[in-house]
């Protein structure tokens, strides 16, 4: 799966995106190399302006200039940017959607780009692995080699408080288990990660209301009737925004384009019911928004 995919000012289709796979480069400026690099036409852009890598989870951003700022904003993030100042190598960018400006005070076509990482991975919190399912635990026992136990060798597995060589109090899980105390994180995470925070899921969960909420046979909403449902929570919402993300959602989930009659939402709908990644409780974000989503993210991070 492609890391990371470039969208120049004016891109209207696929062919005009650059996608590249982890630890491929692309570079970009007024002159870039035909074929291998993304021409940008804007006059203050300089010829050659910088370069991008893709590496997996992230995406660095070099900067060729001698003079110019660069600025990385995360339209997600209230504000949240990155400056990379002239000459900077390799600035790492965490965000999985991104508008570069190259040219600081100018505006128009050319002068940026967007950026969207969508591999991005999420663990599950620190607690769902001590106080989840036993299954899960023995799960992760198992990749860890024979003997090696939360104390290091096996004579020191079972140490707990005070070096007696007795488990801790009140812990009476069998060895399986034991074995699991050092992981911090769940070793297995989601395969298929989503962002609670983000517009997207937003429109993911406008999209299976009505089957989660009992109306099985409720035809999907379109576009402008998502539109109209989600504007209480998202009041600057257009039909491009939500054709925009229902695109990007395919583009995450790695949904082959649809046969048939099929549209990509009703394919969406029918993915993210069959693999919980939207449950009865998310639906809160429809009435109280994103602020909301957090909450509800980490207390159903057990359920996956």
């Amino acid at each position: 799966m492609f890391s990371v995919i470039i969208v120049p000012d004016g891109c209207r289709g696929l062919e005009a995106q650059h996608r590249l796979e982890p630890g491929h480069t692309l570079r970009f400026g007024r002159t870039a190399p035909t074929g291998s690099g993304m021409a940008l036409s804007h006059p203050a852009v300089a010829c050659a302006a910088g370069e991008i890598t893709a590496t997996g989870a992230f995406w660095i951003l070099t900067n060729f200039s001698s003079d110019q700022t660069y600025l990385v904003e995360n339209p997600e993030g209230a504000g949240e940017h990155i400056r990379v100042a002239p000459g900077r190598a390799d600035a790492p960018v965490p965000f999985e959607f991104a508008r570069v400006r190259l040219c600081a005070g100018e505006s128009g076509a050319g002068c940026g780009f967007d950026v969207l990482a969508p591999r991005h991975d999420y663990l599950a919190s620190a607690d769902s692995l001590v106080g989840g399912s036993r299954s899960r635990a023995k799960r992760a026992a198992a990749l860890l080699p024979e003997g090696a136990h939360a104390g290091g060798t096996q004579g020191e597995g079972n140490r707990r408080e005070g070096g007696t060589g007795l488990p801790a109090e009140g812990v009476t899980g069998g060895a399986a288990e034991d074995r699991t105390q050092g992981w911090s994180f769940d070793p297995f995470p989601r395969p298929y990660p989503l962002d609670h925070t983000c517009h997207y899921f937003l429109v993911l969960a406008a999209l299976c209301e009505a089957s989660l909420r009992g109306d099985a046979a409720a035809p999907v909403p379109d576009v402008v009737e998502l539109t109209e449902r989600l504007r209480p929570v998202w009041p600057d919402v257009s039909p491009a925004a939500v054709a925009w993300n229902i695109d990007y959602l395919r583009l995450k989930l790695r949904l082959r384009a649809p046969d048939g009659a099929e549209s990509v939402r009703g394919a969406l709908v029918r993915f993210a019911l069959r693999f919980d990644l939207v449950q009865e409780a998310h639906l809160a974000v429809l009435d109280n928004g994103l602020a909301h989503a957090g909450a509800g993210w980490e207390s159903s991070a057990g359920a996956y």
